[in-house]
C-alpha cells in the first residue's frame, strides 16, 4: 500500500472518529439538557393526587374508550387469533401503557416527566414455532407518545391505535421482524369487569381498578412477517381496558389472567392474583381474585374466586431469565357445570426486553396464544355432545420477578 493511500486512510478514519465524538458530545449535551428540566422539575413540582377507582363508578361509551389521566395508571391491551389466505395462523398482542409519576411540574416543557407511556407488540407464528416481541418508550413532550381525551386515540411513536365515527378501531404496529394492521369491528357491547363499577383487588379502599372488554372483535387487515411479502389475514381480538390508581399492594406478588373466546360465541375472563401470606411468606391465592361469563347474547355473570379453580398441569421454564411458568391448565368452573383445558400454542411467549431488563425492575411476563377445548364438569362429555373448541390469551406476570405493588 502507497504512502497517498495510507494518508488516505488515516484521514478518513479520523474523519470517522471526530463524527462519531460530535455525535457523542451532542447526545451527551441532550441527556444534560434533560436531566436539568427532570432536576428542575422536581424542585419546582407539587405532588399530584391521582383518584381511587371506587365503587358507583358509571361508564360512557365510546368516551371511556379514550384517556383517563385522573389516574396514575392506565392500559389499552389487544390479544387476538389470525389466520392468514394460506390457513397459517399466528397470535398478537399490542399494549399501550399510561404511567403517571405523581410530578406535576410548575413550569411544563417538552422534557417533563409527568406522565411516561410505554408500549409493547408481539406475534405468535404458530406453524413457524417464533415469538417476536418488542418494547418502545415516550413521553408526551414533541407529541411522541399520548393518549387523547376528547376521542379515542393512543400512539407510541408509530404505533397507533384509533376509532373511527362508525365504531371501528384502527390499530397499527411494526417491529423488525414483523408489520400489523388490523382493523377491528365490535359483535357485542362493552363488558364491565367486577361489581359496582370496579374490579376490586385487594381488600384496601381504592386497591381496584375500572375494568371493561370488548371480548369479540372481528379483525381484518394485513400482516408481514421479516422476509415474506404482506398476507391478508383475518380473526378475532380481545380489547381490555384498564384504569386506576395503585391496584396492587406490596404483598401481591403476581398474576395470571385468561381471556377465552369459544367457537360458540361465549367468553370468559378470569384473573387470579398470587400472594405472600405467613412467616413463611407462601404463596396462595388471594381471595380478590374474580372472573366474568358472557353468554351469546352478550350478557354478562361476575364469578368470584370461589366459583372457579385452576389447576396447572405442567411447566416451561424460561431459558432468558430461568422463570418457571406454568404452561398447561384445567379451569373448573361448577357454576357453569364447565371444565376448559387450555394449552399453549407455543411453548416460549415471554416478553423479556434484553439485558437489564431485571436490573432496572422491568418486569418479564409471559402472554400467549393458546387453544382451548370445553367439556361437561367431571363427565368427559363434550358440550351438545360434541367437542366446543376455543381460543385464549393467558397473561403470567410475577414468575420472573415479584411485582410488590408495581401497578
Amino acid at each position: 500500500m502507497t504512502q497517498k493511500h495510507n494518508l488516505t486512510r488515516i484521514s478518513y478514519l479520523w474523519g470517522v472518529l471526530l463524527a462519531f465524538l460530535a455525535s457523542l458530545l451532542l447526545l451527551v449535551s441532550l441527556q444534560a439538557v434533560s436531566a436539568k428540566e427532570t432536576t428542575s422539575d422536581k424542585k419546582n413540582a407539587q405532588t399530584r393526587q391521582y383518584r381511587k377507582a371506587l365503587p358507583g363508578y358509571t361508564y360512557h361509551f365510546p368516551q371511556d374508550h379514550a384517556s383517563h389521566p385522573a389516574f396514575k395508571t392506565e392500559w389499552w391491551y389487544y390479544t387476538g387469533h389470525l389466520q392468514g389466505d394460506n390457513g397459517t395462523q399466528y397470535g398478537y398482542e399490542l399494549t399501550f401503557f399510561r404511567v403517571g409519576t405523581g410530578i406535576t411540574p410548575v413550569k411544563k416543557s417538552q422534557w417533563s416527566l409527568d406522565t411516561v407511556y410505554l408500549a409493547h407488540f408481539a406475534v405468535s407464528d404458530i406453524r413457524g414455532q417464533q415469538f417476536y416481541s418488542k418494547e418502545i418508550w415516550g413521553r408526551p413532550g414533541l407529541k411522541r407518545a399520548g393518549a387523547r381525551v376528547d376521542r379515542y386515540e393512543v400512539w407510541n411513536h408509530q404505533w397507533r391505535i384509533k376509532q373511527f365515527k362508525d365504531g371501528r378501531m384502527l390499530l397499527q404496529a411494526h417491529m423488525p421482524e414483523a408489520s400489523l394492521s388490523l382493523t377491528l369491528s365490535s359483535q357485542k357491547p362493552p363488558t364491565v369487569h367486577g361489581r359496582d363499577g370496579v374490579s376490586q383487588k385487594a381488600d384496601c379502599v381504592g386497591c381496584a381498578s375500572h375494568y371493561y372488554s370488548m371480548t369479540r372483535m372481528e379483525s381484518v387487515g394485513t400482516l408481514r412477517l421479516k422476509g415474506q411479502t404482506a398476507q391478508s389475514i383475518k380473526g378475532i381480538t380481545w380489547m381490555d381496558h384498564e384504569f386506576g390508581s395503585n391496584q396492587l399492594t406490596s404483598q401481591q406478588t403476581g398474576w395470571d389472567w385468561f381471556s377465552v373466546q369459544l367457537d360458540n360465541n361465549q367468553e370468559l375472563m378470569l384473573y387470579q392474583l398470587r400472594q405472600k401470606q405467613g412467616a413463611q411468606k407462601q404463596e396462595v391465592i388471594d381471595p380478590n381474585s374474580s372472573g366474568t361469563f358472557i353468554d351469546a347474547s352478550g350478557k354478562a355473570v361476575h364469578l368470584t374466586h370461589d366459583d372457579f379453580r385452576i389447576r396447572v398441569l405442567s411447566h416451561w421454564k424460561s431459558a432468558k431469565t430461568q422463570a418457571n411458568y406454568p404452561s398447561q391448565w384445567q379451569v373448573e368452573i361448577p357454576k357453569l357445570n364447565l371444565t376448559l383445558d387450555i394449552t399453549p400454542l407455543l411453548a416460549d411467549q415471554e416478553l423479556s426486553f434484553d439485558r437489564g431488563t431485571q436490573a432496572v425492575g422491568r418486569p418479564a411476563y409471559w402472554e400467549g396464544a393458546c387453544r382451548v377445548q370445553a367439556h361437561y364438569l367431571n363427565t368427559g362429555k363434550t358440550l351438545s355432545g360434541k367437542v366446543l373448541n376455543g381460543k385464549a390469551y393467558v397473561e403470567l406476570t410475577g414468575y420472573a420477578r415479584p411485582l410488590n405493588g408495581a401497578f
